[in-house]
Order: C-alpha cells, then sequence, then structure tokens
C-alpha cells in the first residue's frame, strides 16, 4: 500500500507535481477558463480555511485548555464549529481521544468519508481499497506501514466513519511541551495524527507543514 508522505526537497527547484499544476494552472488562466483571482480564492480557502491547519487549531486548543478538550469528547461537532470550522462534511462529529493504553484510528470502508474543514482534501491513500480493506483485517500491520509500531499491549480501536458520523482523532500530546503555546503546538499536528496513522512531530521537528 502506498501513502503520500512529505520529502524535503533539495535546492531551489519546484516538486514535479508543483510543476505540473502550475503548467496546469498557466493554460487554464491563458484560455480564460480560470479566473486567477478566483483560484487564488479557491486555494486559499483549501490551504487556510478547510485543511488540516484547522484540524491542528483544534487539537492545539484542546492540548492548552482542559475545559476546551473535555468539550470536544462530549460534544465535537459544537466544540469545532465555536473555532469557525463548519460545513457539510464537518457535522455530526466526534472526538477519539488516544492515551498511552488506547490508540485510535479511522477508516471509511465503505467509501471515504471526510471531514473536510477540519482535515481538508482526503489523501488518495485513505480513499484506496487497500487502506479501506486492511485497515480492519491488519490494522497494526497498515499503521507500521506508515512508521507506527505500536506495542502489543497498547489497544487499538479502528473506527468505520460514514456520512453520519465522522471521526477526529486527538492524539496525545507530545513530551517536552508544556512550555509551548497554541501556535507552537499547532505545528506539531499531523494530518495523519488526526486520523490515527501517525503520531505528532516531536517540538525539534517544526519546520514542516501538517501532512
Amino acid at each position: 500500500m502506498s501513502h503520500d508522505h512529505h520529502h524535503d526537497n533539495q535546492g531551489s527547484a519546484l516538486p514535479e507535481m508543483d510543476l505540473r499544476v502550475r503548467a496546469l494552472e498557466s493554460l487554464l488562466v491563458e484560455k480564460g477558463y480560470v479566473d486567477p483571482n478566483a483560484l487564488d480564492i479557491l486555494i486559499d480557502t483549501y490551504e487556510h480555511k478547510v485543511g488540516p491547519r484547522n484540524g491542528a487549531r483544534v487539537v492545539a486548543k484542546a492540548w492548552s485548555d482542559p475545559a476546551y478538550r473535555q468539550w470536544l469528547l462530549d460534544d465535537a461537532t459544537a466544540a469545532i464549529g465555536s473555532l469557525g470550522f463548519t460545513g457539510r462534511q464537518g457535522e455530526h462529529m466526534v472526538a477519539l481521544e488516544n492515551t498511552p493504553a488506547v490508540h485510535n484510528m479511522v477508516v471509511c470502508t465503505l467509501c471515504s468519508c471526510y471531514p473536510w474543514p477540519v482535515l481538508g482534501l482526503p489523501p488518495a491513500w485513505y480513499k484506496s481499497a487497500p487502506y479501506r480493506s486492511r485497515a480492519v483485517i491488519d490494522p497494526r500491520g497498515v499503521l507500521r506501514e506508515f512508521g507506527v509500531d505500536l506495542p502489543p499491549e497498547v489497544e487499538l480501536r479502528v473506527w468505520d466513519s460514514t456520512a453520519e458520523v465522522r471521526y477526529l482523532v486527538l492524539p496525545v500530546r507530545p513530551a517536552g511541551t508544556g512550555h509551548m503555546d497554541e501556535s507552537a503546538l499547532a505545528d506539531l499536528v499531523t494530518r495523519d495524527s488526526m486520523i490515527g496513522t501517525g503520531l505528532p512531530r516531536m517540538p525539534a521537528a517544526t519546520n514542516r507543514e501538517p501532512t
């Protein structure tokens, strides 16, 4: 099963996918199919208003504010909505708290239901048949492929997302972050950690965006 991972690019050359996207954008603008201003607004919406940065803010606030954390666990839809993250794909949200004894992982076996307001567009692997089937049959094996090797004593719970209920994993706060504010904590939160297929970054590795 293949996964999307972030790779640091050496030098100033753009990644091949970025080059393709920019070439396509230029062609569409040149032919008059796309208004560049509208495109900029759309990109800004998905990068800053709909996406893993939103979920990272939710997690960071829950890590920092015990009252908000409890609200998130009791009524995730309302707690997330209080930060302005709402939408049709964000209704009926449930927050799943990871602990040293329990690890939660989310899959959508029937399709690819996904909480867009807090996680953005679903990654390709989340929608793939291998992930959707193997996450249920061999979840520990899947996690190992993502680089997460859970001790045998940790209980692994797999949750099946649906159009009626969508999940956000609240990962365990990394050690050594007691001095960090919400903004700095949000930089530690990865998209995969909010699905349960990854872990938050450690404090020394915060120079990358949520992936």
